[in-house]
């Protein structure tokens, strides 16, 4: 470590502390040389492993990038996507692993993305499952509302009791 003063590389570490979501490691440094004091962060390299079984680092702008295209023409925001490339950061993060495989790195971007914009999610799910034809939509689009019709059910029992159909009368 390059002391940021005086760039000698005899540093020691005075303390360590790791963030609160764990995810890096906050260390105090002291320069035997200056005598100044500075602070590192530390966080893990996360690499993906892609199909052809090459490894690059991963890189937040890529992930950003590939449904900034599934976006365009949508009411989607520069600062929404990048809300949405810090949480599928975080996901892969905090599965612990320092390799994550290209198709969770999709896998990531799809829920975030269902909630952003349900259009904008089609297009990406096309495009990452490979539909191969209007069922695949089609299937795809009734999950979608299934799921958002599950979402709409009421919760209290007073309200369920309002949502009920009157009684029938009886015959007999």
């Amino acid at each position: 470590m390059h002391c940021p003063y005086c760039r000698d590389t005899d540093t020691r570490v005075i303390d360590s502390r790791v963030s609160d979501d764990g995810t890096s490691i906050r260390r105090r440094r002291s320069c035997s040389a200056c005598q100044k004091r500075f602070t590192t962060v530390e966080q893990m390299q996360l690499t993906v492993l892609k199909r052809s079984g090459a490894t690059e680092p991963f890189t937040r702008e890529k992930a950003v990038a590939g449904v900034r295209k599934a976006c365009k023409g949508r009411p989607v925001t520069e600062d929404q996507l990048a809300c949405l490339g810090q949480a599928v950061e975080d996901t892969l993060r905090l599965e612990g692993a320092a390799e994550v495989p290209a198709h969770e790195v999709g896998l990531a971007i799809l829920g975030p993305l269902r909630e952003l914009d349900e259009v904008a999610y089609l297009r990406f799910a096309s495009v990452y499952r490979a539909f191969e034809s209007a069922d695949d939509f089609e299937d795809e689009i009734a999950l979608l509302r299934a799921e958002r019709a599950a979402a709409d059910v009421p919760a209290s029992p007073a309200a369920l009791v309002e949502a009920a159909p009157p009684p029938q009368p009886r015959t007999g």
